[in-house]
């Protein structure tokens, strides 16, 4: 028998991941037709896929003309990045004495890991590494509202590293600030490890608006600023 909710799940993830990795890249149309030729997968499949990722707002809805991939705007790059300076170091200040320092050691390994793979694939390992280091600090906190938030702010920030990066054709480094966070962890400085938190995002902002900046004017045919500065 067919698991249908399966492969419903199936479906919006693998659409997710390609939306937040730019393999359907910002303000790109798109058909259910093609959505089913492209994931081998049936209409109804498609449509409710579809409807999860509008609620996510990873896709918006037009109607007689198909769907549009939500573009990204250099508001949306600023208003993720005030967000995340604003919420990462109260988690880390709240994580103190709580977190698991052995799993944050691993996971910094990971954001470090050099495999023999497409840049995409290096990119989103990293990606993947870099979220579960900084939700690993957040889920210490016991503080369900601030992981979802962080969650979905992360999520949005693999799709700017993503289109930035990717266009540039060069995978983000860290440097030292996650071991720098985990010294203090170990040590129990609250006020230290909030203020490398907060130097770490403010750190990552620079480097990524340079990304998608250069992307805009390198990039201007495939995604062509409007009024306004969105992608369409």
């Amino acid at each position: 028998m067919t698991d249908y909710s399966s492969l419903n799940d199936q479906a919006y993830h693998t659409i997710r991941r390609d939306i937040l990795t730019c393999r359907l890249l910002p303000g790109s149309l798109v058909t259910e037709s093609e959505l089913m030729a492209r994931y081998q997968s049936g209409k109804s499949t498609i449509r409710l896929a579809l409807m999860r990722l509008i609620h996510d707002r990873l896709v918006i809805s037009r109607p007689r003309k198909g769907y549009r991939i939500s573009p990204i705007t250099i508001q949306d790059v600023e208003e993720i990045f005030t967000l995340r300076a604003a919420l990462e170091p109260l988690a880390a200040r709240l994580a103190v004495g709580k977190v698991n320092i052995e799993l944050l050691k691993e996971l910094e390994a990971r954001c470090r890991d050099e495999v023999v793979a497409p840049l995409s694939t290096r990119i989103d390992i990293f990606m993947n590494a870099n979220k579960r280091f900084h939700l690993t600090i957040a889920e210490a906190t016991g503080n369900e509202h601030l992981i979802r938030t962080l969650s979905g702010l992360m999520d949005e920030m693999a799709r700017l590293v993503a289109l930035g990066f990717n266009v540039q054709r060069i995978k983000p480094e860290i440097k030292h600030d996650h071991n720098a966070m985990i010294d203090a962890f170990i040590e129990g400085d609250t006020k230290r490890v909030e203020l490398i938190a907060r130097r770490h995002i403010e750190t990552f902002q620079t480097m990524t608006l340079e990304k998608i900046y250069a992307t805009l004017s390198r990039e201007g045919t495939l995604l062509p600023v409007l009024p306004g500065g969105i992608f369409e």
